[in-house]
């Protein structure tokens, strides 16, 4: 077993039309793992969907699925959670089609509630959501909440870790880009990177902890904001964080968590940048 690398939908170089062809062109160029993007809404079709699994079996293409973006978990309104289970429902709906494991999912804004209002709010409704997506059958599908970029998110490490201690079936989905935004680029380097992990671990214990789900990229950032924009490995500016003390942290404790780039366009050729980085470090 090994870390799994691999883009958020479809980079730039894709030279296909249909996500179907992604699997197949994923492994021809050595990657491991694919994340389908439903950010603005559930679209994709049934048919489509066992279409893009059954691809992605033939490949040895491990699947995910990002969640829409409307996902509010902070938000106490019975209507909002209406529509937050809904979009959730609808997403495991999708990845059950594609074989997918594992629904990214946002956490929300804090809507100028402290953060603790804000974390209470949503631990009720993630609490809430869980019964019905147990109930409809899709607890064999991970719900994974998603570290936040903007400062005025709900959604640092210690949130999100805190929202998985509901379920043994819920797993982090640790976006180190968003960290290092949301901190004003001070989470990153080793130090950062090990005391990021012990945190993980201390909190999910050792085996939900080795196979955490992540997002990376380099992120620029506003010092009253937090998350700009995502950026590239290649771009000019000191733009961060370094992927290389995270992926030699990882490999040193022989972790086998799944990476998930979403570079501005070159998701491609970053995973591998990473995936070469982890494997020189084993």
């Amino acid at each position: 077993m090994s870390a799994k690398f691999g883009p958020a939908g479809n980079p730039d170089a894709f030279p296909y039309k249909s996500s179907v062809d992604a699997p197949r062109w994923l492994r021809e160029i050595g990657l491991d793992c694919y994340e389908y993007q439903c950010g603005k809404g559930v679209n994709v079709g049934e048919a489509t969907a066992r279409k893009l699994g059954q691809a992605a079996i033939e490949a040895g293409i491990s699947l995910s699925l990002h969640a829409p973006y409307f996902i509010n978990l902070a938000n106490p309104d019975p209507e909002s959670l209406r529509k937050t289970t809904g979009y959730i429902l609808s997403a495991c709906q999708a990845a059950d089609w594609m074989g997918a494991n594992r629904v990214v999912v946002h956490t929300g804004a804090l809507m100028k509630r402290t953060r603790r209002e804000a974390l209470d709010i949503a631990l009720r409704s993630m609490g809430e959501i869980l019964k019905v997506w147990e109930g409809e059958g899709y607890s064999h599908i991970a719900l994974c909440p998603e570290t936040m970029g903007k400062i005025g998110q709900l959604g640092d490490l210690a949130e999100v870790l805190e929202l998985c201690g509901l379920d043994q079936r819920l797993i982090p989905c640790v976006d180190f880009g968003h960290l290092y935004a949301r901190t004003l680029g001070a989470l990153t380097g080793p130090e950062a990177c090990r005391t990021m992990l012990d945190d993980m671990e201390k909190a999910l214990g050792p085996q939900r902890a080795r196979t955490f789900h992540s997002h990376f990229s380099q992120i620029e950032f506003t010092p009253a904001g937090g998350e700009k924009c995502h950026r590239t490995f290649d771009d000019n500016g000191g733009f961060g964080p370094d992927p290389a003390p995270l992926m030699a942290e990882v490999a040193r404790r022989g972790w086998e968590p799944t990476f998930i780039c979403e570079s501005a366009g070159t998701q491609d050729k970053d995973a591998l940048t990473m995936k070469d980085l982890y494997l020189k470090a084993q």
